[in-house]
């Protein structure tokens, strides 16, 4: 027998879809808003995802009852609705419940969720998610707020050019993490002068997250950085240079990793060869694509045989 609660939650909603499709939709009925986040405690995963869309269609007016949900419902998976709900809207004056919801709620999915609704904020998130990067909290929030500003990218390069001048390393390596995604996307020609700086930092884990970095630019850029890095007398910067080299898929590095290969022993030597194997892999890929290319070519030129 189907419980009657299950029909009446899907009944629910599909005249709020309904209603809002024809936009007859009442913005004001409270009630009604309120019975809608009582339904996010639904067992079944599309019915609440069926919900949270329409709170991102409804948006502002269902912002109250979201907060108030996601501060103080004693069911998790309405909380964790709750932050997927913000997600859609879009809405600023949601950022610091986010936050709370991020750092202090008990429930794993939750934090998860609020991270996920934070990057969804945008630039106006940054300042907020920073401070988590730089303050003392548990390493996995420091973490999904590092998402966090890395998924934001582009919207907010201003303020990561801004951060990269703190004192604290974390924002530094943060910063340098979120320019790297932000040129393998949009290019931004900008990012490459703060990877030079990175590569002079005091600290090593800027240096080595600017190593990584690198490999987003072209190669006529990175290559005379990352070559003279194999000769270095630090064993973590030689390694990293190796791998950055592998993704950068360059043919120029193959002497100077084989010329490693040649010397060296043990793991370095190891590495040397796998950065060798991800290079000669593009350019196994790049022959390959041409030869596509040029069969193609051939293909539209050919003269059409019209004989029976």
């Amino acid at each position: 027998m189907i419980n009657k609660n299950i029909l009446e939650t899907e009944d629910l909603l599909e005249q709020i879809n309904e209603e809002l499709a024809q936009g007859t939709f009442n913005l004001q009925d409270s009630q009604l808003l309120q019975q809608m986040v009582q339904a996010l405690a639904d067992k079944r995963g599309m019915i609440r995802l069926g919900f949270v869309e329409a709170f991102g269609k409804i948006g502002q007016p269902a912002v109250p009852f979201l907060l108030e949900a996601l501060k103080n419902h004693p069911n998790p998976v309405v909380r964790r609705s709750a932050a997927k709900g913000m997600a859609k809207i879009h809405d600023p004056q949601a950022i610091p419940a986010l936050i709370h919801a991020l750092l202090k709620d008990e429930d794993r999915v939750v934090n998860s969720s609020a991270a996920g609704a934070l990057a969804r904020m945008g630039a106006a998130a940054v300042p907020a998610l920073l401070e988590i990067i730089a303050g003392d909290y548990p390493e996995t929030a420091k973490g999904q707020a590092t998402w966090a500003v890395s998924f934001i990218g582009a919207e907010a390069t201003e303020q990561l050019y801004e951060a990269f001048k703190s004192d604290i390393v974390d924002i530094r390596v943060t910063v340098v993490s979120a320019l790297a995604n932000i040129v393998a996307e949009h290019g931004k020609e900008r990012c490459g002068q703060v990877f030079m700086e990175a590569l002079e930092d005091e600290a090593m884990a800027v240096r080595l997250e600017a190593i990584a970095a690198l490999s987003h630019l072209p190669p006529q850029f990175a290559l005379p950085h990352l070559i003279p890095l194999l000769e270095n007398s630090n064993s973590e910067l030689v390694r990293a240079a190796i791998l950055s080299l592998g993704k950068l898929g360059a043919d120029e590095a193959l002497p100077h990793l084989r010329a490693i290969l040649a010397l060296e022993g043990g793991g370095m030597a190891q590495i040397a060869k796998i950065a060798i194997g991800q290079i000669e892999g593009v350019r196994i890929n790049r022959t390959n694509a041409a030869t596509q290319r040029e069969e193609g070519r051939e293909l539209l030129v050919m003269p059409l045989d019209n004989s029976e």
